[in-house]
């Protein structure tokens, strides 16, 4: 067996399959937040994404015309076969889904302003490896960063002395005065640290969690519930004209933080976040376990 060529055809089709579906996690949410919403107008925009949802699944095209960057998570251990052609293999799986779904060119590189074609290029797609000792485990996320859902993300660094009040103020400036370009109701993560790069980050792979899973802190978990409620008080609603519900969740993932700063991090995802995780086994057979539906 080519191994390389059937982990790339293995890839190929798991970038398809998060292009052109939702998660289980997201659809079974948005199904609960129509059903609860008591907004006729944004009951009729529900009615709209579910319409799109059953289309691209029957079209097998992407649920949205932007498919973003890709944006890979990897976590590998370093007695896993693949690991040395891991890398390599990703990028041409992006090229070859990027022809074969289709996905959109975003790519662009930028000092030349130039679209590379195949949403490859410098540094991209993003891959971010975490490495598990003693170990051949080889599990892999993908989130597609839409343009829409990356115009709100940004990061601070807070005196410390901000505190929780400070966090929660920027999360929901920017939720507010940002959100409505991403598409909602939207997925929030929050990133906590020592300085904007770090928090920036935590904040991305917060979107990665499943919705309704609440951090293993419980002082996190409160402050995740306490911006949930206060976000959904603003009533955003689906595509912003005003509805019960703003988000979906909000996620809150951290780490320490140095005594003179206080680091806010916050990305969204749209309510058509498309994500995905794959776990893929040493004889190469797998199984996408976001989309256990999928078939």
């Amino acid at each position: 067996m080519d191994y390389t060529k059937k982990l790339e055809e293995v890839m190929t089709n798991f970038i398809s399959t998060v292009a052109i579906n939702l998660p289980q996690d997201v659809l079974s949410c948005l199904e609960d937040m129509k059903q609860n919403e008591t907004n006729v107008r944004a009951n009729k925009l529900y009615d709209c994404m579910f319409d799109n949802i059953d289309k691209a699944s029957i079209s097998k095209r992407p649920l949205c015309q932007d498919t973003g960057i890709l944006q890979f998570f990897i976590k590998v251990g370093t007695h896993n076969k693949y690991i040395d052609i891991l890398e390599n293999t990703i990028k041409n799986s992006v090229v070859a889904a990027t022809k074969a779904t289709p996905l959109r060119p975003n790519a662009i590189e930028f000092f030349e302003d130039k679209n590379t074609g195949n949403n490859c290029g410098s540094n991209t797609p993003l891959i971010e490896y975490e490495l598990v000792p003693n170990s051949d485990i080889l599990e892999i996320q993908l989130y597609l960063a839409g343009g829409g859902c990356s115009l709100p993300g940004r990061a601070k660094v807070l005196y410390p002395l901000e505190g929780y009040k400070g966090i929660v103020d920027y999360v929901m400036d920017t939720v507010i005065d940002l959100g409505v370009n991403a598409c909602p109701p939207l997925i929030v993560g929050v990133g906590l640290s020592c300085c904007a790069p770090t928090a920036g980050m935590l904040s991305k792979k917060a979107l990665l969690r499943n919705v309704g899973i609440r951090n293993e802190n419980k002082k996190a978990a409160l402050l995740e519930t306490q911006l949930i409620n206060g976000l959904n008080e603003v009533g955003i609603g689906p595509m912003g004209l005003m509805g019960d519900k703003s988000v979906l969740d909000v996620h809150i993932e951290y780490a320490t933080h140095h005594p003179a700063t206080l680091a806010v991090g916050v990305s969204v995802g749209c309510w058509a976040t498309r994500r995905g995780k794959i776990i893929i086994n040493n004889d190469l057979s797998y199984n996408i376990v976001s989309h256990r539906e999928v078939k």
